[in-house]
């Protein structure tokens, strides 16, 4: 009975410090982040590769929300005495599901952990596209139960653990020396930023917190399906928690229009968020969650984030990413993000369909 009780007190704590997050999303939008964008890995990945001269045509700011995250992380792990070292799993087809996935993150315009605060502050949109998500991460399952794996990483020695922290720390580094753009002096705004401090004391936060919990926006779908489902209710805690700053701030705004980037293209809404979904699945982990695993130490993450990055840049670069709707621009997918779009399904399918442990007989 004790034992039982105290299960029930760690999944409550989980659930309050997962609303906490939802809280503090919501809180960076009050302080100037992007609509509904409180932390997004995708999309900040996305910005930091414009900051890195990657691309040009979407976003150009360093965002130290993606440093604070894996910061926040590495530090709940030293804490935590956890070892800081693991690599060893398909750190190649990690990078290239990461890459399709930010792909479909911004065909849709917000990564699975972004989709949760688009749902916390009413964007009917992502509701109408929350199946193709659920349907994504349901295809992987089905490819986990026939056999998938993206590989078990074994323990590594220190210095390839800190290759995420490293980066993170030489990334702030860079911003303070003024080397690259973000939030301050220098910038006329544009994109919107929260204060960089307080950007980045909120995330190291968030970053301690998702590690201390796991969470993982793909492994709460993954609940969907199947048990347990603490996480699916730590999914929302994190929509409840949002919701209730996004009301408090005055930034809750239910409805189909007006929703801040966003567009309205419901079927690539859809199919967008479906890769995602589906390569968050087959990768180990949302955007978000690749960003805490690096900061875990896990080096073949830290390959994952540089996927992120990679696919965000191709994005811009090559037209994939959606355009969000304005007062004067309806928005919507772009042909060639259409095309990216089936290409990147029929390759994450083909990759676990291929990768199973119990492959359909050869023909012949």
């Amino acid at each position: 009975m004790l034992r039982g009780e105290a299960r029930l007190g760690r999944r409550g704590a989980g659930l309050l410090l997962c609303a906490a997050v939802g809280a503090a999303a919501a809180s960076l939008v009050a302080l100037g982040n992007p609509g509904n964008m409180g932390l997004c890995g995708a999309c900040f990945l996305r910005d930091v590769a414009g900051a890195l001269g990657l691309q040009s045509q979407g976003p150009v700011i360093f965002r130290p929300e993606v440093a604070g995250v894996v910061l926040g992380a590495l530090a709940w792990s030293i804490v935590t005495r956890r070892g800081v070292g693991r690599a060893g799993g398909y750190a190649g087809a990690r990078f290239l599901l990461c890459v399709c996935m930010a792909i479909g993150a911004l065909v849709f315009l917000g990564c699975p952990f972004r989709l949760l605060q688009r749902l916390g502050g009413g964007d009917l949109t992502a509701w109408a596209a929350l199946p193709g998500f659920l349907g994504g991460v349901g295809i992987g399952l089905l490819l986990e139960r026939r056999g998938y794996s993206i590989g078990k990483t074994q323990p590594a020695p220190l210095p390839v653990g800190l290759a995420g922290p490293g980066a993170a720390l030489a990334l702030l580094a860079l911003f303070a020396a003024g080397v690259l753009l973000g939030p301050g002096p220098g910038n006329d705004g544009k994109p919107p930023h929260a204060p960089w401090l307080a950007a980045l004391g909120i995330a190291l936060a968030c970053g301690a917190v998702l590690s201390a919990t796991g969470f993982c926006a793909i492994s709460a779908a993954r609940q969907v399906f199947r048990g347990p489902r603490w996480m699916l209710a730590g999914a929302a805690a994190v929509i409840a928690g949002y919701a209730a700053t996004a009301l408090a701030t005055g930034r809750l705004h239910p409805g189909f229009a007006g929703q801040p980037v966003a567009h309205h293209d419901w079927l690539w809404n859809t199919l967008g968020l479906g890769l995602a979904g589906l390569c968050g699945a087959l990768a180990g982990g949302c955007p978000v969650r690749q960003l805490v695993m690096a900061g875990e130490g896990n080096a073949d993450a830290f390959v994952g984030v540089a996927g992120l990055a990679t696919g965000g840049a191709l994005a811009h670069t090559l037209g994939l990413a959606s355009v969000a709707a304005s007062a004067t621009d309806a928005g919507g997918s772009t042909p060639a993000g259409r095309t990216a779009v089936v290409i990147g399904l029929l390759y994450a399918i083909g990759h676990g369909y291929w990768m199973t442990r119990r492959p359909p007989p050869m023909l012949g």
